[in-house]
C-alpha cells in the first residue's frame, strides 16, 4: 500500500501543520504575558508551546518513517486564526486544545486503526491526552487571570515535565520524570493549581 494515498498520511500532515501553528500562537500569547509583567504565566504558556512543537515533531517523523521525504503534500484543513486580550487568548487556547483532545485526534486515531496503523493511532491518542491536560491548564489560567488568583499560594503546585508534558499535583517535584526520564533540571514547576483539576 502506498502510504501517501492513505487518510492517515494526510491526517499526520494536518496534525503537523496544526501543532506548528499552535506552538506559534502560544509563543505570541507568552510574549503578550511577558509584556504585561506575567513572567510565570509566560513561562507556563511557553512550555505548552514547546510541547506542541514536540507533537509536530512526532507527526513529522511518522511521515518520514512511513512515506519518506515528500516534496508537496496538499492538505485541506481548517485552522484557527483568532486573537484578543491575554485572557481571551487563554480561552481561545483552551477551546482549541479541547477540540484537538476530544474530536480531532480521536478521529485521526480511529482512522489510523482502521487503515492498519496501530502505532500511529497510539501516537494520536497519546497527543490527545496531553492536549486534554493543556485544556485544563489554559482553563485554569484564564479563570485565575480573570479573578486575580493567578499567584494564590494556598493551592497545591502542578508539576509538568517541560519535555513530554507529564504532570501531577503535589507539594514536591520528582527528581526524574516518570514518563520520559527528564532530569530535575528539565522539569518545570508551574503555577499553583486546583487539586481536583486533573
Amino acid at each position: 500500500m502506498d502510504f501517501t494515498k492513505t487518510q492517515t498520511f494526510h491526517n499526520l500532515a494536518r496534525g503537523f501543520a496544526g501543532e506548528c501553528q499552535a506552538g506559534m500562537r502560544y509563543q505570541l500569547t507568552a510574549k503578550a504575558a511577558m509584556k504585561q509583567g506575567y513572567e510565570v504565566l509566560a513561562d507556563t504558556v511557553r512550555t505548552i508551546a514547546k510541547n506542541e512543537t514536540n507533537h509536530a515533531k512526532v507527526f513529522f517523523e511518522a511521515i518520514l518513517q512511513n512515506a519518506g521525504s515528500c516534496d508537496d503534500v496538499h492538505i485541506d484543513a481548517h485552522y484557527p486564526f483568532h486573537a484578543g486580550t491575554l485572557e481571551e487568548n487563554l480561552r481561545f487556547a483552551m477551546q482549541d486544545e479541547q477540540s484537538e483532545a476530544e474530536e480531532l485526534y480521536p478521529t485521526f486515531a480511529k482512522i489510523a486503526r482502521e487503515e492498519g496503523f496501530a502505532q500511529i493511532a497510539l501516537k494520536f491518542e497519546q497527543v490527545a491526552k496531553v492536549e486534554s491536560h493543556h485544556r485544563v491548564i489554559f482553563d485554569y489560567l484564564a479563570e485565575a487571570f480573570k479573578d486575580g488568583s493567578l499567584y494564590s499560594a494556598d493551592r497545591p503546585m502542578l508539576w509538568i515535565c517541560s519535555e513530554c508534558g507529564y504532570m501531577h499535583t503535589a507539594k514536591e517535584a520528582w527528581n526524574i520524570c516518570p514518563l520520559c526520564g527528564a532530569s530535575q533540571g528539565e522539569v518545570q514547576v508551574h503555577l499553583p493549581f486546583a487539586k481536583d483539576s486533573l
